[in-house]
């Protein structure tokens, strides 16, 4: 074959609309998949780091943020809570907006402390769940003498 003529089939292939030249992997892409990758990959690390960041932003804001004024003085009021009241007390405007203010901030803080929480917690029981999964399968591909099982006894499970 000539080079203009490869250059030639190749600029004919260009042209044509792709349906897919290759059968035997998929293409290379974001997380992972591509030639020699499975479908899914999920590595024990990723799921550990993405939950222990959720440990994280749950502890911080437990701490760090004004829960429902939380910041008690020797009277037992927070400091938000407080203020709200003696501007109500004076006839401001200010204290019942403080208040409702402040009342929209617990609920928002509440419902992220709650998905912090279930985001950290539902990553830990995947993490365990494939980890337990990934055990079975290992002891189900196990032949007899400890080692790998044979092709050809994997290729009888698709059958």
């Amino acid at each position: 074959m000539a080079w203009d003529e490869w250059e030639q089939l190749k600029s004919a292939a260009e042209e044509r609309p792709s349906v897919g030249t290759q059968l035997n992997q998929a293409p290379a892409g974001p997380g992972g998949t591509g030639p020699g990758s499975g479908d899914l990959i999920v590595n024990q690390d990723d799921l550990g780091a993405v939950g222990h960041e959720a440990f994280i932003l749950h502890s911080g804001l437990s701490k760090g943020a004004d829960l429902a004024g939380a910041g008690m003085d020797q009277h037992g009021a927070g400091s938000t809570l407080r203020a709200s009241s003696e501007l109500s007390a004076h006839n401001f405007a200010l204290g019942s907006a403080l208040s409702t203010a402040l009342t929209m901030w617990d609920s928002s803080l509440k419902t992220l402390l709650q998905a912090c929480a279930h985001i950290s917690n539902q990553l830990d029981y995947t993490k365990a769940l494939h980890a337990g999964d990934d055990a079975k399968v290992a002891a189900s591909l196990t032949g007899g003498d400890g080692g790998a099982e044979s092709s050809s006894k994997i290729n009888d499970y698709f059958k």
